[in-house]
């Protein structure tokens, strides 16, 4: 068990909110995964102590894992497949709802889904809503994967949607537990009573809820409409019935990189929405890896090319010497999708074999892919697609052709090597428009800072980038050699 894995399992074991922020390689996927599927399996679950007589309890209770695409979805899967019981079977029933896998016919135990995948079934035709009630009534444990991907961006708008779902779910069971006192529901029955989550109703609960956690409705202004602001009035009862409610859900949110530096941050949104979670934290989170070591070459236009074959081809010789390096890997970072082919078609030009993987190629290529790559090693040559979640193992080295030009980006892609208490070696080439960033990163490093204040300071620098990279862009092109 890594130390990361035996810092967070009892806190999951407890069925308080959690929050795992730890660095890459850590052991985070089954640190969440086996204290919850303990407590599935368990006969008594610290949650329901309060009303264990209570047959509201019988309901299927169920794990949703949230994940921000495909790959990652699969890899959960695959994940918690793994845990085996004495018969070599897998413990629980486990199912993916995503890309072209619908909803399956037996409900599972785990439920590992993409936000949209899982709003798309529960607003499909459902005229008496019992399918999002039993489903909001059912999952007990939420999970949201690479958090701080899901906390930003397309993803914000439907993760808030779904916490307000759940949370309203949750206090319209704490209602229902209390009316039943005398006269006990059996939720499990068909003639359940109808939780009614038609859309306005949502859109109440987001305004509600928006309401009890006023600083946390200063970073969500996408719910603050003026078709909606002019309703609240005529909810303002209907909102403080329940502001305190009996809890019936746990939340797990984890993440390899959770900057909470300022509010509008995933860390520090997730502070205020969840201000009782406990906080369970990787001991280089955001910081550099003692394992890692990093190499730093400045490049020009013209040396470029030659660079990064030579850093390819310092683990691609080893391997080829060395029958018992087959597994070798190596992930060779761009920026862009354009730069990825370009690289690829260097690297194949003087008999480096390499396979490609970008978010621009189909989800069976990337699949057969990403496989191969697994199996087989060698080099990949990728987008940041491949900097996030991912496991694969043995990767001893990580290029990148061109600098990242965010922390989080940075910290994913270093983060590919030097997993799971090996060591590994990063190659970052970088121009001269880069050389000020490059100082800051070192600087932190040798100051055992986190490497995203680094990016923070350069703020000014990275605008000015993207305003350079239109005019004298260091393109990386085939004809380069």
């Amino acid at each position: 068990m890594f130390a990361l894995q035996a810092a967070c399992v009892p806190h999951v074991l407890t069925g308080n909110d959690v929050i795992i922020a730890a660095e890459t390689g850590s052991g985070k996927t089954h640190g969440y995964l086996v204290p919850l599927i303990d407590r599935l399996c368990s006969t008594s679950d610290p949650c329901e102590e309060a009303s264990a007589s209570n047959k509201l309890t019988e309901a299927h209770k169920m794990v949703l894992v949230l994940c921000p695409n495909v790959m990652l979805c699969e890899q959960v899967v695959h994940m918690a497949k793994s845990l085996l019981n004495d018969s070599g079977e897998p413990l629980l029933r486990v199912a993916a709802v995503c890309g072209r896998r619908g909803w399956p016919v037996a409900q599972p135990d785990i439920l590992v889904s993409t936000p949209a995948a899982l709003l798309n079934y529960l607003f499909e035709f459902d005229p008496e809503k019992k399918r999002r009630d039993k489903f909001l009534q059912d999952a007990r444990f939420v999970v949201f994967d690479e958090a701080d991907m899901l906390l930003c961006g397309s993803f914000q708008n439907q993760i808030i949607r779904l916490i307000h779902m759940l949370r309203f779910g949750e206090k319209q069971l704490s209602e229902m537990e209390d009316s039943s006192k005398d006269d006990s529901v059996d939720l499990t029955k068909e003639s359940h009573v109808e939780l009614g989550y038609e859309d306005n109703k949502v859109q109440q609960l987001a305004r509600d809820l928006e309401e009890e956690e006023a600083d946390v409705g200063d970073d969500l202004e996408f719910f603050k409409t003026e078709d909606t602001r002019h309703e609240t009035s005529s909810v303002r009862d209907w909102r403080r019935v329940r502001k305190v409610y009996r809890r019936s859900k746990q939340y797990i949110f984890v993440a390899a990189t959770l900057p909470a530096s300022g509010k509008k941050t995933a860390g520090g949104v997730l502070k205020r929405m969840f201000p009782d979670a406990t906080w369970v934290s990787g001991n280089y989170l955001h910081r550099h890896n003692p394992r890692l070591e990093q190499r730093w070459i400045e490049v020009t236009a013209d040396t470029q090319v030659d660079a990064l074959l030579d850093a390819v081809k310092c683990n691609y010789d080893i391997k080829l010497r060395d029958s018992d390096a087959g597994t070798s890997r190596t992930m060779v970072f761009t920026n862009t999708v354009d730069s990825a082919e370009s690289v690829a078609e260097i690297l194949q030009r003087v008999g480096i074999e390499c396979i490609l993987y970008h978010s621009e190629s189909s989800l069976e290529e990337r699949t057969k892919n990403l496989n191969l790559f697994r199996e087989n090693g060698g080099v990949l040559v990728c987008t940041d697609a491949a900097a996030r979640g991912l496991d694969i193992p043995n990767v001893s080295h990580v290029i990148q052709a061109e600098f990242a030009t965010s922390a989080v980006d940075f910290l994913h892609r270093v983060g590919r090597t030097a997993r799971a208490g090996q060591s590994g070696i990063v190659t970052s080439l970088y121009t001269e428009s880069n050389r000020d960033l490059v100082s800051a990163v070192q600087r932190a490093e040798r100051m055992g800072e986190p490497v995203e204040k680094a990016f923070s300071r350069k703020r000014s620098f990275r605008n000015k980038l993207k305003k350079k990279g239109r005019s004298e862009k260091c393109a990386l092109s085939p004809c380069d050699i």
